[in-house]
């Protein structure tokens, strides 16, 4: 082929591919563009918010109110306190007294632990103001009270009344000598008795937490339970401080805390606790009731008693399913002194209560209100007494959870031995810790969506409440407006009518994902070269 001809053949061949991929070009240019209308038809382009301005988190550093965990609480006025008026105030003075003179005299390790509690070191200042009081009537200790303390009613997180038991001290029968009669030991704490974060000769170890047994100079096991114990596993150690005639009276005794000996000659041993073997306390009334052989309504300490006396061999079993034991210790006290609690100061019977140490402050003023069987097992005798926290027990835990102290003796023993009752809490708090006034000066939270906003965005879920309940999932469609965004016309509402709420705000639709077309490629025919 002549040179002009091959030219005019290649010229050709160009501009037709040229002119084909103009026509692929604007083919997807159109796609493209129809896509983006598409979008832009669907897609409600929403004007920018401004953005919401940020938070001081945390909050700056301000007096917060006190927080006493799993506790709810609501402060009240002296009028709204049920039979406060009614009360010996004078008694409760004088054994709120005695509490300040422990905490006027604390150290200053003691003062740390205080601060990790609601109260901290709150109660200086009103004990601080009792030490320059010499008071001597009800009316000017009522004044003393309500002029320092602000009452605030407690209870566990979701329970409206708080629970109250009792305790007193036993009197019993002993012999400092072993006899065919008093053959049961009592303990005093074995020397290779061992807790973390205490030395061995520390008087009054704690009551809660892990316990072991010191084998040679580094080896630590669990302490012996108390069938181990019951079995002989400390005896012949020269750690028998008295014998007594029943294993049930130094289980009862154990379960008090403390216990009062009378000898043969006329002479008295006091015990306090001092330890015990790690192992957590089992009520066994609660045994017998979970057992069905007595009956819940019908549970006392006397019931017990008469059951373990009618059942030796049910008795020793029954025991040994509380693994607690408790060692004692000797204490120097007349007969005319009441116990010592766990604060270091002797007992006020009627006036003291236990309570849980872990949440709350020797010296702690509550008013408990409410009705107990005082004068007989059926009675329910009205009690509004102001109790001070001077003792605490393993089994004593909650916000609004007390103990109260009877004294000594079979009378104290028969009344504390009944009680089980729910009872109303009113804490005192001092007024320089007052929530209410503390409460006040707290940052004012974000500001809550309006009504509109609120109906219009629900926080449910439409399709959870639809399976719960048609009516209100038909309640719960959009009504329909004419214009896209428009809102809908308020419509009125009878009282007990469903109200429309709108649907929350679908997310966009997905980009569609379109593919442009593209005309087919005309084949070109090429002729062929020839030689």
């Amino acid at each position: 082929m002549a040179p002009e001809a091959r030219i005019k053949v290649f010229l050709k061949t160009s501009a037709t591919a040229l002119c084909a991929g103009v026509v692929a070009l604007s083919s997807f240019s159109l796609g493209a563009e129809a896509a983006r209308r598409h979008y832009r038809s669907h897609h409600h382009h929403l004007p920018a918010l401004p953005a919401s301005p940020p938070r001081a988190l945390p909050y700056p550093q301000l007096p917060l109110p006190f927080e006493i965990p799993g506790a709810q609480y609501s402060p009240l006025a002296w009028a709204d306190v049920k039979g406060w008026s009614d009360d010996a105030h004078l008694a409760a003075y004088k054994t709120f007294r005695a509490s300040c003179r422990s905490i006027n005299a604390q150290t200053g390790g003691s003062e740390t632990k205080a601060e990790s509690k609601a109260l901290g070191a709150s109660l200086s200042e009103p004990c601080r103001v009792a030490k320059s009081l010499e008071l001597a009537d009800d009316a000017r200790a009522k004044t003393f009270f309500e002029e320092n303390f602000a009452p605030l009613r407690i209870s566990r997180l979701g329970e409206p009344d708080g629970f109250v038991t009792g305790y007193y001290e036993p009197v019993l029968e002993g012999s400092r000598t072993q006899t065919d009669v008093y053959n049961v030991p009592v303990y005093r704490r074995p020397s290779n008795l061992f807790v973390r974060g205490y030395k061995q000769d520390s008087v009054s170890l704690p009551n809660k937490g892990p316990v072991y047994r010191k084998i040679g100079r580094r080896k630590l096991v669990p302490y012996y339970d108390r069938g181990e114990i019951e079995d002989g596993k400390i005896a012949g150690r020269g750690l028998e401080i008295a014998w007594l005639k029943d294993p049930t009276d130094l289980l009862f005794a154990q379960i008090q805390g403390s216990a009062r000996i009378k000898f043969d000659d006329g002479s008295t041993l006091r015990l306090n606790y001092d330890a015990y073997n790690g192992y957590p306390y089992t009520a066994v009334g609660r045994i017998l009731i979970e057992r069905g052989i007595i009956p819940k309504e019908e549970m006392s300490m006397q019931k017990i008693r008469e059951w373990m006396a009618q059942n030796p061999d049910g008795a020793k079993e029954l025991r040994r399913a509380n693994r607690a034991y408790i060692f004692f210790r000797e204490v120097n006290l007349s007969d005319k002194d009441e116990a010592v609690g766990a604060q270091g100061i002797p007992l006020t019977a009627g006036r003291s209560i236990a309570v849980d140490k872990s949440l709350h402050v020797y010296g702690t003023p509550f008013f408990i209100e409410g009705e107990l069987p005082i004068e007989s097992e059926r009675a329910k005798t009205p009690f509004h007494r102001l109790m001070i926290a001077q003792d605490t027990g393993s089994a004593i835990i909650g916000p609004a959870r007390a103990d109260l102290y009877f004294g000594a003796g079979a009378d104290a023993g028969r009344v504390s031995g009944r009680l089980r009752h729910p009872m109303h809490f009113v804490m005192l708090v001092p007024k320089s810790l007052d929530p209410s006034v503390r409460g006040a000066r707290l940052p004012v939270p974000d500001p809550r969506p309006s009504e509109m906003i609120a109906k219009l965005f629900p926080q449910s879920d439409p399709a959870k409440d639809s399976n719960k309940d048609p009516n209100a999932a038909a309640a719960a469609k959009p009504v329909e407006s004419s214009k896209a965004g428009a809102a809908s016309p308020a419509v009125p509402q009878a009282k007990d009518a469903a109200v429309a709420v709108a649907s929350p705000v679908p997310l966009p639709e997905p980009r569609p994902n379109i593919k442009p077309d593209r005309e087919p490629r005309k084949r070109v025919n090429r002729p062929s070269n020839q030689q």
